[in-house]
């Protein structure tokens, strides 16, 4: 199974402060990286409960967090319903709250996930298989082309987006668009040849995040997260937010602001330092923003 190594953990520990006995939720457990070094911070009776969508990533946490034994509890599911799964936990007090919004390496470099441009699969990217119905492919084929070309503007900020969908929309009537690699040659044939491999990133990034996104309806989750997650958080928790995007980032960012009920730790976000991104490239767009209840 693939490592994921995960972005600013120093950061994070050292903004979310966590006390000896402190309980700490981490909705987005992945395999566990964050989780580990909270856990040992909040011995020796401290709990922390991890949530995921991802049941293959939830299976690698337990593994990798079974020497915490019972203080450390998991939840197949997804962060939306915070406030249903704090309520089923069986704490006083919540110290801290962590969501990493990224997508990990092992997902990426996973073929039958389908998240991956460089990976040939079936267009999937759905993060949690046995609940998702609606697949990448569902939207690619099944969306109008006025739908599709919104998503790739609006999600992936793609500035070809018409160019792409019309050219989707095309093919997709001489044969259903089941593959990644189809997918990519696609979009390679809607980009003007000077943007094809010219550009910082590879020409179709912007249409599988916003594939990925859309999927997954990943901004819509997050904006009715944030309320649950203040709510929930006891007076002098924290709430720690990883983006990588600029439209994540935004809402974190709108929603700390109008916040009655918070006060703004970091005025700018936290970035990763060149060491970090030369070792795990994947930080470079990471932006960690906290915030403590008043």
């Amino acid at each position: 199974m693939t490592k994921h190594t995960p972005v600013l953990i120093r950061e994070v520990i050292k903004t979310l402060a966590p006390q000896k006995n402190d309980n700490f939720i981490d909705g987005t457990l992945g395999f566990g990286g964050h989780a580990k070094l909270i856990l040992e911070k909040i011995g020796p009776h401290g709990k922390l409960l991890g949530i995921d969508q991802d049941i293959e990533a939830l299976e690698a946490a337990k593994k990798n967090l079974e020497t915490f034994g019972e203080r450390f509890s998991f939840y197949h599911g997804n962060f939306l319903d915070l406030g249903l799964i704090r309520r089923k936990w069986n704490v006083e007090e919540i110290n801290g709250i962590l969501l990493d919004l990224g997508v990990s390496t092992y997902q990426l470099s996973t073929p039958k996930r389908g998240f991956s441009f460089n990976l040939k699969s079936l267009l999937d990217m759905r993060m949690d298989p046995t609940r998702q119905k609606i697949t990448a492919a569902d939207i690619v084929n099944n969306y109008s082309e006025k739908d599709l070309s919104k998503i790739l503007f609006e999600l992936g900020e793609e500035r070809f987006a018409k160019k792409i969908t019309a050219k989707i929309v095309l093919s997709r009537k001489r044969e259903p668009i089941k593959t990644t690699d189809k997918l990519v040659e696609i979009i390679k044939q809607a980009m003007p040849p000077e943007y094809r491999y010219s550009r910082e990133h590879h020409f179709a990034t912007s249409t599988f995040r916003a594939l990925r996104m859309a999927v997954n309806n990943e901004l819509e989750n997050l904006k009715r997260v944030l309320p649950q997650a203040v709510q929930i958080l006891s007076p002098g928790g924290r709430i720690a937010v990883i983006s990588f995007h600029s439209l994540e980032d935004r809402i974190v960012k709108n929603f700390f602001h109008d916040s009655l009920d918070l006060e703004i730790l970091t005025k700018k976000p936290i970035v990763a330092s060149q060491k970090e991104i030369a070792i795990n490239p994947k930080a470079r767009s990471a932006k960690l923003r906290v915030a403590k209840k008043l």
